[in-house]
């Protein structure tokens, strides 16, 4: 096996598993919560969103955004092949629907909770803050999702192009 075949599969594993997460978490986790009452979902939501800030999370989510440029450049070659344009539009996709969809809305929706002081508001205002998070959040959840599902299929079928050659 080569450093770039390697490199590739490393990197498809990387997609997988986070389009797996938010995959997952679309289909299940939003569900259950949107069942709680408002303050059992606010505190639901505190926990997750502390509990996913972890070495294995952030090895994988970060692993892409490491991964997936190395795949592509080393993939580069003039003419520029089917399989190098496949891995520089799965790259920007994961780049731009997955990390920033995650950079520039979902941690600043989890900042904002996260500071939300729970014990100290009131049913009302514990119903807003939840109006305010929970729509927003899960629909920059289902970009990210899309966006992670949409950069693997493109890593699979290069994966595929690999070994027609």
């Amino acid at each position: 096996m080569t450093f770039h075949n390697i490199v590739l599969a490393s990197a498809t594993t990387c997609t997988v598993l986070m389009a797996g997460l938010l995959f997952s978490y679309s289909c299940s986790v939003v569900l259950g919560l949107k069942t709680l009452p408002d303050q059992e979902y606010i505190m639901s939501m505190q926990a997750i969103n502390k509990a996913i800030q972890n070495p294995v999370f952030f090895i994988v989510f970060m692993g892409c955004l490491v991964l997936l440029p190395l795949c592509t450049y080393l993939n580069y070659s003039i003419p520029p092949s089917n399989q190098f344009w496949l891995l520089l539009t799965s790259t920007i996709l994961y780049f731009v629907g997955v990390f920033g969809t995650t950079a520039i809305g979902n941690i600043p929706l989890n900042n904002s909770l996260d500071k939300f002081n729970l014990l100290n508001s009131s049913k009302e205002a514990i119903s807003s803050q939840r109006a305010i998070f929970e729509n927003r959040w899960n629909s920059l959840n289902m970009i990210r999702t899309i966006a992670s599902i949409g950069s693997l299929v493109l890593l699979i079928i290069a994966c595929m192009n690999l070994y027609e050659k």
